[in-house]
């Protein structure tokens, strides 16, 4: 594991291209399941497998940049795109043996493990509340919307993987001082953000366009307000339903939808939610 920033952007994302990323157990179980009964596996099936693991499908996208013409990777938007383009049987020969973020932080402390659950977690959320709001809205790429927003937090995931010390110690940061920002925390700690490790990602690898276009400013593109606004709720609730944030999300959630504020709550269904203190455990 790594305990000490390291020089560059270039070499964080070198260090995440070497190296094996590590998916959920419960996504290898139930690969390793539906391997077993390949003839009967399609993509769209495969696929709702991959989505729900943001570094499965973080391992998706970077595959297919090795593969085909650069044209054609940025067809690739999807998950079901991806692979069809990579064909069922020759998917399953290429992530066999998959290790798993379980087994790679056995060992270290609680914490780091519970604090790579807590931003997979957070993703999911986020994710599902793009996806339910794309099909509010009548998107007929539902899916990229999904993934745009299930990999938001992709760098912050890794680093916490790959160099969970250094994620506690940001985490750390920012108990002892609540006003401080989370992207000074992070420069604090790494020299620089997890905005620009990703935006790195992302060209590297390949990532979807959508995600690429979120890595600027404040955008007006529905699309891009929708998964920026599913990443600001699974945020802000991550710790539960009492963020001062929280009644601006409703504002802005329902100006998206065309809905109230009260009928945002009622859709998400605040008032009926049980008192929560992190998310994390879901995730494994």
């Amino acid at each position: 594991m790594l305990d000490h920033p390291l020089q560059d952007i270039d070499a964080w994302v070198l260090l995440f291209s070497n190296n094996s990323l590590p998916v959920l157990r419960v996504t290898k179980r139930r690969l390793d399941e539906m391997r077993q009964h390949i003839d009967d596996v399609d993509a769209r099936e495969l696929s709702r497998v991959i989505i729900q693991d943001p570094l499965m499908t973080a391992r998706v996208f970077a595959f297919t940049q090795s593969i085909g013409s650069r044209s054609l990777q940025r067809d690739i938007a999807t998950i079901a795109s991806a692979v069809m383009m990579i064909g069922i049987e020759p998917f399953f020969k290429r992530f066999e043996d998959l290790p798993t973020i379980e087994g790679m932080l056995k060992g270290e402390d609680t914490h780091a493990l519970l604090g790579v659950l807590q931003v997979i977690r957070r993703s999911q959320r986020a994710a599902d509340y793009a996806q339910e709001w794309a099909i509010w809205r009548n998107d007929v790429n539902m899916e990229e919307v999904r993934i745009a927003a299930l990999l938001h937090d992709l760098a912050e995931l890794l680093v916490w993987t790959f160099a969970p010390s250094l994620g506690l110690e940001i985490h750390a940061q920012q108990v002892a001082h609540p006003n401080l920002r989370s992207v000074d925390a992070q420069r604090n700690t790494l020299g620089l953000c997890f905005e620009e490790i990703q935006e790195a990602l992302c060209r590297v690898w390949h990532l979807p366009e959508l995600l690429q276009n979120l890595l600027g400013e404040d955008s007006k593109n529905l699309r891009e307000r929708t998964v920026a606004l599913a990443v600001r709720l699974a945020r802000h609730s991550s710790h539960g339903w009492d963020n001062p944030a929280l009644p601006d999300d409703y504002i802005d959630i329902g100006q998206l939808l065309n809905i109230s504020p009260e009928a945002v709550r009622q859709r998400i269904g605040v008032d009926a939610m049980p008192a929560r203190e992190a998310d994390g455990p879901e995730a494994s």
